[in-house]
């Protein structure tokens, strides 16, 4: 990988985490419209129903269907109770339609923040809604400071008998450790590489040379525990590792390979065709400018397709330009 590519990664990275630069660029009509144009290829839309399209289009190319309602970091009570009722609508709705969907999302959306007792009420709330779809729940991973949290409020779930998967991120150094108590879960678990900003203390980076092999080695770890694991990367290399070195587990349907909506689509798509088990993961919801630039910054290469995603290549990247001035300024 470049030189260069780790650089841009961090300034984006940056740019999610910065509230002051989303909440100008966003209050700039032709900015705004422009960063809703990039994130078209990353977000299903804003409402429920854009999900449901989203997820009949997904179970059309014949694969199963993961959900989120975009959020996190909420910080007021009756805010992540508002948010968890989202959920709830949008589990009622795949009841309806009968598309038994796995619903993922942030547990600092829904309580985490607010202590463990909220997000616990709120979390078996949701366990309550999905139970009849015969489906489950998947915690999305978070940034660092958060592990112990979300491990703990999982346990809890699961100990309680919501069913519950966890996201594990291989660039983490503190994976490795956490292993026994994900292991202990009964749900599925899902093994991201993690697209966080994190100091070198805490993760590896995202172009270190040993990330693919301890993502192979936590993925062998995982699959060789018996659990269903969700091997969730755009990486044609480690699947075909995976492919490899897991062929029972694949046949058996033990191990799903995991992609984004708008990213590794061909891949996914060539797996099912395969006969090996596929899952698309979408998006819905306005607080989306996270999430998309931590999709660019994983490969800053990227940005290239946002600028033409925004609406021409030279106007757009004109445009785009302006957001990094704000940026700067």
């Amino acid at each position: 990988m470049s030189d260069h590519r780790s650089p841009a990664a961090e300034v984006l990275r940056a740019w999610a985490l910065d509230e002051r630069l989303k909440a100008r660029a966003m209050a700039d009509p032709t900015l705004a419209a422009v960063a809703r144009r990039i994130a078209a290829r990353y977000v299903a839309g804003d409402t429920v129903d854009d999900a449901l399209a989203a997820a009949r289009a997904i179970a059309g190319r014949g694969h199963r269907v993961s959900l989120e309602y975009t959020g996190e970091s909420v910080r007021d009570a009756e805010v992540a109770d508002r948010e968890t009722e989202v959920f709830v609508a949008l589990i009622g709705r795949l009841r309806e339609i009968e598309l038994p969907a796995t619903i993922s999302f942030d547990l600092s959306h829904i309580g985490l923040l607010q202590g463990a007792d909220h997000v616990h009420r709120n979390g078996m709330r949701l366990a309550e809604a999905i139970a009849p779809l015969g489906t489950e729940l998947m915690v999305s991973a978070e940034a660092s400071d958060r592990t112990d949290l979300v491990l703990e409020a999982t346990g809890r779930l699961a100990a309680a008998g919501a069913p519950i998967g966890l996201t594990l991120q291989a660039r983490l150094h503190r994976t490795p450790t956490d292993l026994d108590r994900a292991l202990a879960l009964p749900g599925p678990l899902r093994l991201v590489k993690g697209a966080f900003l994190e100091s070198a203390g805490a993760a590896l980076a995202r172009d270190a040379a040993e990330l693919p092999s301890r993502y192979l080695e936590l993925g062998g770890a995982l699959i060789g525990s018996g659990h269903r694991v969700n091997i969730a990367t755009h990486d044609p290399d480690l699947v075909d590792a995976v492919l490899r070195d897991h062929p029972e587990a694949v046949r058996s349907g033990q191990v799903e390979f995991e992609m984004l909506r708008g990213l590794g689509t061909e891949l996914l798509d060539r797996l099912h065709h395969d006969g090996h088990p596929t899952r698309e993961y979408a998006l819905f919801g306005t607080e989306w400018w996270l999430y998309v630039l931590n999709r660019i910054a994983e490969q800053p290469d990227r940005v290239f397709d946002a600028i033409l995603d925004a609406g021409g290549r030279s106007d757009a990247a004109g445009q785009t330009a302006g957001v990094a001035a704000y940026a700067a300024s």
